[in-house]
């Protein structure tokens, strides 16, 4: 499995590795402060779907472990997240023309308020993706959330919309779907798509407090479905994006663009994950999945990329780092493909259930020494963390789960096609 690049200025790739392989402080911005204790973001406070030891139940059915259950009403594939006693969602109504933010009381799942966005008309979107599709996040005062076309939109903890940025037609053939990031005194988000009217491609800051545009830097892909992430590099914060054809980095704090390394597919969705001095980005349905040393300036594709694998690359799910360890969830063909973080060298491959095209989308995640991998059936296959591959049960939701769940003082909250449930 493990390879050169698939390009010839990394003919070199061996000796790159080598060089690039040393210890590195390369780290994700993790939620600090009191949204530590909750899951406040798209894949919670680590940002890559790690939770910290607890007591989790690793078994559940739609009756075992079920502490309660309730309708959401409209669709969405957001994520649920937890602040407080406070669950919040995002959903579409009418084909789109109605978007709302709901908010429910984490002891029994009652539903405390729904707040609608103002809307402008509708676009098209892929059957999997949805209106509804952005994960929202919360800083403990307003949550966010991205409705594509609608804008961005903060709300207070009782429901008041506290903000409206309205953004023109995004022209993205399968819709938007990235979340938004926090940073700061400030919001993320791209939108990579053809140009339209008014708008473009872009990256782009806004203030948290008013919406108003901190910085907007254009981009030329017209492409691309995923979330940003912010790292440290141990000399600086950075924005990186992976996305059609390229990954790139931007400054956070002035948008400019600080690196690009070339090698993504057309379609890229999953979010990138770090470790062991890191950045880890895949590319839909062929790969590749790249290790990529952050830092530097330009194009640093042929000094910069330690490893490349063209094989077991998720589409839609992002990866997920645990120990030594970087584990992929193919959804292509409903392949868990494990390798060596620091080398890309392959440890095991095992199907998970049935092979079903594009049949995962729930990113997973690791908790208590347990990686946790649901398909979009609901079933979540429990698999033990190590370098052999061995499948300790199969869990079953008996509903439709896109949505990846959160994880909060020994709960598991989860969203599937018709309702939010919370397991313990």
């Amino acid at each position: 499995m493990h390879r050169a690049v698939m390009m010839s200025p990394l003919a070199f790739v061996a000796l790159s590795a080598a060089l690039l392989a040393a210890p590195g402080d390369v780290r994700m911005l993790e939620v600090t402060g009191e949204g530590a204790k909750y899951w406040s973001r798209w894949r919670g406070p680590s940002g890559q779907g790690d939770v910290p030891a607890g007591q989790y139940v690793d078994r559940w059915s739609p009756t075992l472990n079920v502490q309660w259950k309730i309708a959401v009403p409209g669709r969405g594939n957001s994520s649920p997240i937890v602040w407080g006693d406070r669950i919040f969602l995002t959903t579409a109504r009418d084909n789109g023309r109605r978007l709302s933010m709901l908010a429910f009381a984490r002891k029994d799942g009652s539903k405390l308020w729904e707040a609608d966005v103002p809307s402008a008309g509708t676009e098209y979107v892929h059957e999997k993706n949805g209106y509804a599709s952005a994960t929202p996040a919360t800083d403990g005062q307003f949550v966010y959330a991205s409705f594509g076309r609608h804008g961005l939109a903060a709300f207070d903890f009782n429901g008041k919309l506290a903000w409206h940025r309205k953004l023109a037609v995004i022209d993205n053939y399968h819709g938007p779907a990235g979340s938004p990031v926090l940073y700061k005194d400030r919001i993320f988000i791209y939108q990579d798509q053809n140009p339209v009217p008014g708008q473009t491609a872009f990256v782009a800051a806004f203030d948290k407090k008013t919406g108003n545009t901190v910085w907007n830097t254009p981009r030329r892909e017209t492409i691309g479905w995923g979330t940003a992430v912010v790292i440290n590099t141990g000399a600086r914060d950075e924005l990186v994006i992976s996305s059609q054809q390229r990954v790139a980095a931007y400054h956070p704090d002035t948008g400019k663009e600080l690196w690009t390394v070339r090698g993504m597919t057309y379609e890229v969705i999953p979010t990138p994950v770090v470790g062991h001095g890191f950045v880890f980005t895949s590319s839909g349905r062929a790969g590749p999945t790249l290790a990529i040393r952050p830092g530097g300036s330009g194009d640093v594709t042929a000094t910069h990329v330690a490893w490349s694998s063209p094989r077991g690359s998720p589409f839609v799910p992002s990866a997920i780092v645990v120990g030594d360890l970087l584990y992929l969830i193919n959804d292509m063909q409903s392949i868990l493909t494990v390798v060596e973080a620091t080398t890309g060298k392959l440890v095991y491959q095992n199907r998970l259930g049935v092979a079903m095209r594009e049949g995962f989308s729930a990113s997973p995640v690791h908790v208590n020494g347990k990686v946790f991998l649901t398909n979009d059936d609901g079933q979540t296959f429990v698999v033990e963390a190590g370098r052999t591959f061995k499948l300790l049960h199969v869990n079953e939701l008996g509903a439709r789960t896109l949505a990846s769940p959160a994880l909060v003082d020994g709960t598991w909250y989860w969203r599937t096609a018709e309702a939010l449930l919370a397991i313990r």
